[in-house]
C-alpha cells in the first residue's frame, strides 16, 4: 500500500467507506509511525507540523521541541535553495527521488533519498508539503570508501608491481574447458584484447563471464594500466552516477571533490556488470562517454578527457533486455561491437569432469587434503543435474565436501540431498514449477497493494525495478486497462 494513499483522508473504498469513517487519527497516526521510510510534513510557512518514528529517529530530532518550528531553524545545514520542502512549497511542483545531505544535531552527515509532494486544500491551495525519505547514509559511505580503496589499491599496486604485472587477477588459462563451444569463445576474447572496442558478454549466472573479462584486460595493451570492475544492481541509481562519474563540490547538498571510477580507470579497462540494471537515464550518459570519450562529474561545469576501455555484462540476454526498455538501443548497438555468449553448465557437460577434477586439485592445496576424485556414480548424478548456478555451483559444491570429510573418493552418500540420484529431473521440474508459482503470486499480491506502482512494488519485494519489470513481462503481469 502507497504510503500517500495513507495520507489522503477523503479517499472512497470500492465499499463505499471514506478513509475517515475507517481510521481515526490516532490509529492512522500510529501506522504511519510503523511504516519502514521517514515522513516529514511542514505547512504552507515552512513550520514543521508531523514526524513519524522513522523521520525522528534518522534526524536525531526531539519531535517536542521541533514540532511548530521553522525548517531551517531545526536544520540549519539546509537553505531555501536546497531544502526539497521548501522547494515543493514554492514551485507546486512534486520532487521524486532527489538525493539530500544534511547535518543532523548529533553532527552526524546523514544521505537520504527523498520524494516531496505538495499538499493541497479542495480549492487548489497549497497548504504545505510532504516528504518521504529512505536514509542511505551507510551506503553512501560505503560507496565512497570502495572509490577511494580502489584509487589507493591501485596507486599501491603501480609502486609495489612491474609494467609487466596486472591489476586484473586471471588469465586465459583460468578459463578451464576443452568444449568447443568454449574454445572459440576463448579465441574471439583473445583476439578482442587486441582491440580497444567496447564487449559485451552475456552469460548467466556463475558462468564466468569474470574470467573472460580479466583475461581479455590481461592479454591488452592496456594489462599494466588499471582494472576496475562495478556491478550496476548494486548500488542506488543517485549513487552510482557519482560513483561513476566523480563529483564536484556543490554539485549536491554535502558533496565534495571525489574522482569517479572513470577517471580512476583511465588508460585501462573498466567492467560494467549487469549493465541491464543501469538506470536508463544514466545509459545516456555512458553513450556519450563512448562517442566522446569526456565525462562530466555531478556538479562540474568542464569535460574531462578520459581513455577507458569499456567491457560491459549481462546475465540476460541483451536483444531481451533492450526489447524490454532495460538497454537503450542506442547504447546497446554502441557497445556491441565485440559480443559472445557464454554457455551455462549444462550446455557444456563435457566439460564437467575437467572442471571436477580441477576443483579437486584447487581444494586439495587450499585445504591440505588429498581427495583423487569422484565415483562414477556420483560423475553420473553431476552430469544429469541442471546446474543453475552454473560453474560457481559446481565449485562451491566441491568446496564444501572437502571441507567437511576427510575422503579419497567423493561417493553419493558425500553430496547435499539435492543431489540424490533419484528421480532428479522430475524431482527439479516439479520444483521449479512450484517456485515460479509462488514467485507469480507474490508479485501480483504485492502489485494489487501497491495499486501497479512499479517504484513502490519493487522496493516491497527488496528487488532491483529492471528485475520487477522482467518478472512482471514473463508471467504476463499487467494492470487491466
Amino acid at each position: 500500500m502507497p504510503i500517500i494513499w495513507l495520507l489522503m483522508p477523503k479517499i472512497k473504498h470500492k465499499g463505499g467507506f471514506s478513509m475517515d469513517e475507517l481510521f481515526n487519527k490516532k490509529s492512522l497516526l500510529e501506522i504511519l509511525d510503523h511504516v519502514n521510510e521517514g515522513i516529514h510534513m511542514v505547512d504552507k510557512n515552512g513550520r514543521i507540523v508531523y514526524y513519524n518514528k522513522f523521520a525522528q529517529k534518522i534526524d536525531a530530532v526531539d519531535i517536542k521541541r521541533a514540532i511548530g518550528r521553522h525548517l531551517l531553524e531545526v536544520y540549519p545545514s539546509l537553505t531555501y535553495e536546497t531544502s526539497t520542502l521548501l522547494t515543493v512549497i514554492k514551485t507546486g511542483e512534486p520532487i521524486f527521488e532527489i538525493e539530500q545531505t544534511f547535518i543532523n544535531y548529533k553532527g552526524e552527515k546523514i544521505t537520504t533519498i527523498n520524494s516531496t509532494l505538495p499538499l493541497r486544500d479542495t480549492n487548489g491551495r497549497i497548504v504545505g508539503a510532504v516528504e518521504l525519505s529512505k536514509d542511505i547514509t551507510q551506503v553512501r559511505e560505503m560507496s565512497e570508501k570502495i572509490v577511494d580503496l580502489q584509487n589507493k589499491l591501485y596507486n599501491n599496486s603501480k609502486e609495489k608491481k612491474s609494467k609487466k604485472e596486472s591489476t586484473a587477477k586471471y588469465s586465459f588459462l583460468d578459463i578451464i574447458g576443452e568444449n568447443r563451444t568454449m574454445l572459440e569463445l576463448k579465441n574471439i576474447a583473445l583476439k578482442a584484447a587486441e582491440t580497444s572496442a567496447p564487449v559485451l558478454i552475456y552469460g548467466e549466472t556463475g558462468t564466468g563471464k569474470e574470467l573472460f573479462v580479466h583475461a581479455i584486460h590481461n592479454a591488452s595493451k592496456r594489462k599494466s594500466k588499471p582494472f576496475i570492475a562495478q556491478n550496476c544492481a548494486a548500488l542506488p541509481a543517485n549513487l552510482l552516477e557519482g560513483i561513476l562519474f566523480g563529483t564536484m563540490k556543490g554539485g549536491f547538498t554535502g558533496a565534495e571533490d571525489r574522482k569517479g571510477l572513470f577517471e580512476l580507470a583511465n588508460g585501462g579497462t573498466l567492467f560494467l556488470d549487469e549493465i541491464n540494471s543501469m538506470p536508463l537515464e544514466l545509459q545516456s550518459k555512458l553513450l556519450r562517454v563512448l562517442q566522446d570519450n569526456t565525462i562530466r562529474p555531478i556538479g562540474g561545469t568542464k569535460d574531462v578527457e578520459v581513455d577507458v576501455r569499456i567491457i560491459a555484462a549481462t546475465n540476460i540476454p541483451p536483444e531481451e533486455a533492450v526489447r524490454m526498455k532495460m538497454i537503450r538501443k542506442d547504447l546497446y548497438y554502441r557497445i556491441n561491437v565485440i559480443s559472445f555468449s557464454i554457455p551455462p553448465l549444462k550446455n557444456r557437460k563435457d566439460d564437467i569432469p575437467i572442471l571436477t577434477n580441477h576443483f579437486i586439485r584447487k581444494f586439495n592445496e587450499k585445504l591440505k587434503k588429498s581427495v583423487k576424485g569422484v565415483s562414477n556414480e556420483v560423475m553420473e548424478i553431476f552430469k544429469s543435474y541442471p546446474w543453475e548456478g552454473n560453474v560457481r555451483e559446481l565449485e562451491n559444491l566441491i568446496e564444501g565436501i572437502m571441507s567437511i570429510y576427510d575422503i579419497e573418493i567423493i561417493e553419493e552418500e558425500h553430496l547435499p540431498l539435492r543431489f540424490r540420484k533419484s528421480k532428479i529431473n522430475e524431482s527439479d521440474k516439479c520444483l521449479k514449477t512450484a517456485l515460479e508459482r509462488v514467485e507469480k503470486e507474490m508479485i501480483l499480491d504485492a502489485l494489487e497493494k501497491t495499486q501497479y506502482n512499479i517504484s513502490h512494488t519493487a522496493h516491497l519485494l527488496n528487488i532491483p525495478r529492471q528485475t520487477l519489470q522482467y518478472k512482471m513481462l514473463k508471467y504476463g503481469l499487467k494492470k487491466d486497462a
